[in-house]
């Protein structure tokens, strides 16, 4: 008997209804991207597409080689002023590094300086094998420290995240850490948003692109590898909201910031309520549910035979003042609900240094606590008196890193161990 047209529809209609939900449902793996917005203070889910798909972190990995070197700096396991000794392990790690022979001294300060701003692979292992003795040690420490915070998706093999298919994380997990380096280590802010080092005659500025560039912006860290694309965690803090912002496999780095700036602009900036466009029901940050994926490959598309001009495999291009934004402005996020508008992207100019460059040395400090070494020590840069106070922390006085806390039993760091005379400071062997 033929089935009425009319039942003939709901069903077809019915069985589209079921169809989309079933869609809606799964995760979305499909986009080259993961992104993520957060507030810092409560965790909340502003904004979230594949934040939860595995990613391989690349430089992001140096957000967690910090965070363990924070630690042993607040437990008296080392000071900022300990020595520690460049192994041939870490001369051998690939660009992007700050090239010292064999054998030179470093101090905990400066190589958490060089590594943080200059994204310096080889300082990184530098860390790892003066804390814990070696990589496997470090890489351990790592993980018992990523577990202990919730980051159920991540998986660290080296410190620095040159590519191993090992290596793994999620955008989730990236905004889990940075909650707890802004929760957990207050007196090291400064360290996340250094604009430039000084090393000799060297200047060398923080790959951030933010950095004195988008108000308010006070961190933390960009990563490339190929496998990854240009991926950013990045923080901004305006009055008394600090917002996340985390984008994962971007194609080139333009659209990479043209995408973290739309993310902010929509937090802080959105029509009428501040929020309007965000999800009530995304929770918080902890209770994202995990996806169930491979990290994808972007070789093809990130490092194929169009690649963007200067990026290799393992260092991005140097930041510049007037970066190639072409291909980002249509490439961007969703409109806001129905009827609304995508924000207006800001394009950033030149860099407004709020501090001078911070100097940078091998070798001891001349003296414990040397005013030169200090992030909070630099003098803010004459134009940028004149101009009005950035907000919250751009616009606090620096302070000090605090020294760790003394300890009677502190333990002496492998790589210092072994009397070797401290080196004298010197040009670095290359790039």
């Amino acid at each position: 008997m033929p089935v009425p047209f009319l039942s003939r529809a709901k069903t077809w209609l019915l069985g589209a209804i079921v169809a989309a939900a079933a869609l809606a449902a799964e995760p979305c793996l499909a986009a080259p991207e993961a992104l993520l917005l957060v507030d810092a203070e409560s965790g909340k889910v502003l904004y979230a597409e594949n934040a939860t798909r595995p990613w391989h972190p690349a430089s992001l990995t140096k957000l967690m080689t910090a965070y363990v070197t924070l630690h042993a700096l607040k437990e008296g396991r080392v000071t900022p002023d300990t020595l520690f000794t460049v192994s041939p392990n870490a001369m051998a790690q690939s660009p992007s590094k700050m090239g010292f022979k064999v054998g030179i001294k470093v101090t905990v300060d400066n190589a958490l300086k060089m590594m943080i701003v200059k994204s310096a692979n080889d300082m990184a292992v530098v860390l790892a094998e003066g804390i814990d003795g070696s990589v496997p040690g470090f890489a351990a420490e790592m993980n018992r420290d990523a577990q202990r915070l919730g980051m159920t998706q991540t998986n660290f093999v080296n410190p620095n995240g040159l590519p191993d298919d090992e290596q793994v994380t999620s955008a989730r997990d990236l905004a889990i850490l940075t909650r707890a380096l802004i929760r957990e280590f207050p007196d090291y802010a400064l360290y996340w948003h250094i604009s430039a080092l000084k090393f000799g005659r060297r200047l060398i500025r923080n790959h951030n692109p933010l950095i004195d560039r988008y108000p308010g912006a006070d961190g933390m860290k960009t990563g490339f590898i190929c496998a990854s694309g240009f991926n950013l965690v990045a923080t901004v803090t305006r009055g008394d909201r600090r917002l996340i912002g985390i984008v994962l496999g971007a194609p080139n780095s333009a659209v990479r910031t043209d995408k973290v700036l739309e993310l902010f602009e929509r937090g802080f900036n959105g029509s009428g309520n501040a929020l309007s466009f965000l999800t009530p029901s995304l929770g918080t940050v902890d209770s994202l549910q995990p996806v169930n994926a491979p990290p994808p490959d972007l070789h093809e598309e990130v490092c194929g035979k169009n690649r963007h001009r200067g990026e290799t495999a393992e260092e991005e291009p140097p930041p510049t003042a007037d970066p190639d934004r072409s291909v980002g402005l249509n490439a961007l996020l969703p409109q806001f609900g129905s009827g609304g508008a995508k924000p207006a992207i800001p394009v950033l100019g030149p860099a407004v240094p709020s501090m001078a460059p911070i100097v940078v040395f091998v070798g001891p400090p001349k003296k414990p606590g040397n005013p030169e070494t200090a992030v909070a020590k630099s003098e803010p840069n004459p134009v940028h008196k004149r101009k009005p106070a950035k907000p919250a922390l751009a616009a606090a006085k620096p302070t000090t890193p605090a020294a760790a806390p003394a300890t009677a039993h502190r333990k002496k760091p492998a790589a210092a161990a072994g009397g070797e005379k401290p080196a004298t400071a010197s040009a670095p062997a290359g790039q």
